[in-house]
């Protein structure tokens, strides 16, 4: 019987971490005649932030956001929903809970996929001494840069609950592990310094770390069909992998709904989130071959060289701008070169700087609706608008990143 197994270790109201679960970084505003919930809130908070909204055009692993066939992160994290609040549904887990993890799980990823966010790594490694890595960035957007406007038109942050806070964090799909099971202390989210270190804090968020590879492994092969990446022989191999466990079995998709039949069927408390031995083989042996043949294949190569060379050249051109005290006027006095990237790079500096620090004018007007965290205060340092670049630039679309450097090489 696979029906709710786990409904009594819920993230609901009666579990005993209930109000840490629910907590969030300050007070939200309230409605007197709201109907959500907690994590609902959270789910309608992320659905309305920019940061999902620039999900359609950043790439997911093929680089063409442009082609409608192509699948985007925003159409992963749809994917990832699907699979994860099936999964959670049947277990009898919370699929509020499970939604907004599953939508916000990749918020702070960078242009380019996976490639985008090893050069901002490397840049981060070689300007600041630190790793950047997307979870990690999706909780600094989700609790620091993404900013919503309250019911008085003032901006401020995203403020959600903790569960969905270290849903995002903890999320990691990379790591090869079998029967997740959530950690038993809540403590303070900074203490991830890198990807896969904790296990998530709720069942529900067990339940998204494994939906997420069962979504991308999937979609990624039938991306790779599509656009001709592999030859006859390599989708033979696919559709014999496919029927290792399942002789009807024709596609990942048949692939995918199994996996998730068989985590409901094997899933219980005491051993965990978990695939059986045979499926946990099979996902992995997808896993190791989309790597071989679909994420280091050739024809990736000059799509890797052409986002190096957007991304640096973005970065080059906004750190050549910083001045101390006189950064503003630097950038002020570049306009009109590069009409595009200044001004938005300027707009994204006021909204978290101290409003003193900001210059007098239009700028100072877009600051004064802010009433977030300033995280980058008075820009005191050189490594205080270095990390403003990163953030910056981490959360540009793949389209946004090439038209600002188009700007950069256009006379």
């Amino acid at each position: 019987m696979r029906k709710l197994k786990f409904a009594g270790h819920a993230a609901n109201a009666g579990n005993p971490n209930w109000a840490a679960l629910t907590a969030r970084p300050d007070a939200l505003y309230s409605r007197a005649d709201d109907i959500r919930t907690d994590f609902a809130r959270d789910y309608t908070r992320i659905l309305h932030s920019l940061a999902y909204r620039r999900l359609k055009h950043k790439t997911q692993v093929f680089f063409n956001v442009s082609n409608d066939h192509i699948c985007t992160r925003m159409e992963h994290v749809g994917h990832v929903a699907s699979v994860s609040e099936t999964i959670a549904k049947t277990l009898g887990l919370n699929t509020e809970l499970t939604r907004a993890i599953a939508i916000g799980h990749d918020l702070g990823h960078a242009p380019f996929g996976h490639d985008g966010e090893h050069i901002i790594s490397d840049l981060a490694q070689r300007h600041l001494e630190k790793t950047f890595w997307h979870e990690q960035n999706s909780l600094r957007f989700v609790d620091d840069l993404e900013l919503l406007e309250d019911p008085y038109r003032k901006l401020r942050n995203l403020n959600l609950t903790y569960a969905v806070r270290d849903g995002i964090i903890s999320h990691c799909g990379e790591v090869d592990d079998n029967g997740l099971r959530p950690r038993e202390q809540l403590f303070p989210l900074e203490q991830f310094t890198k990807p896969g270190l904790f296990s998530p804090a709720t069942w529900e968020g067990c339940v998204v770390k494994i939906a997420d590879k069962i979504a991308y492994i999937g979609r990624d092969i039938e991306d790779a069909i599509n656009l001709g990446f592999l030859d006859h022989a390599q989708q033979e191999y696919l559709a014999e992998m496919a029927r290792a466990n399942d002789a009807n079995a024709l596609n990942t998709t048949v692939i995918m709904h199994n996996m998730m039949i068989d985590i409901c069927d094997t899933s219980i408390p005491e051993s965990g989130i978990c695939l059986s031995a045979k499926y946990f083989g099979q996902m992995k042996a997808i896993k190791d071959f989309n790597y071989a043949n679909i994420y280091h294949h050739k024809r990736l190569e000059p799509f890797k060289r052409y986002a190096k060379l957007v991304i640096h050249e973005i970065f080059q051109c906004l750190l050549g701008h910083f001045a101390g005290n006189d950064t503003w006027r630097t950038l002020g006095e570049s306009r009109e070169i590069y009409p595009e990237l200044i001004p938005s790079f300027e707009g994204w500096l006021a909204r978290y700087c101290h409003f003193s620090a900001i210059p007098e004018g239009s700028l100072r007007a877009e600051a004064n609706r802010c009433e977030n965290k300033k995280v980058y205060g008075g820009l005191e340092s050189g490594e205080i608008y270095i990390q403003a670049i990163l953030d910056f630039i981490s959360g540009m679309t793949d389209s946004y990143a090439i038209k600002v450097f188009h700007e950069l090489i256009t006379y």
